[in-house]
C-alpha cells in the first residue's frame, strides 16, 4: 500500500519527505507497531543509524526480558555462551 502525503501538508510541517517518513516511522516504533528493523528497511537505513536517531530523541530501544531471553537462547545455540 502506498500513499500520498500532499503539498500543503509538508510546507505546513516545515519537513521533507524524508523527515517527514523518519517521523512517522519513529511514532509507529514508540508504539510498538512496527520494529526497529523494520522502521530502518522502510527508510533505507541501517539499525545503527535509526537507533541513533532514537537516541537523539532520548527514546529508548523496546528490548524486555522476552528478548534478553531470546536473544540468551540464539547465543547458547550458536555456541557462543
Amino acid at each position: 500500500m502506498n500513499f500520498t502525503i500532499p503539498d500543503d501538508i509538508l510546507t505546513a510541517s516545515e519537513m521533507s519527505e524524508t523527515e517527514l517518513k523518519l517521523e512517522i516511522a519513529i511514532v509507529l516504533y514508540k508504539r510498538e507497531k512496527i520494529s526497529a528493523g523494520k522502521a530502518s528497511e522502510w527508510l533505507g537505513m541501517n539499525l545503527i543509524e535509526f537507533r541513533r536517531e532514537l537516541g537523539k530523541r532520548a527514546i529508548t530501544i523496546n528490548y524486555d526480558v522476552e528478548d534478553f531471553q531470546a536473544d540468551v537462547e540464539t547465543l547458547r545455540s550458536l555456541g557462543r555462551l
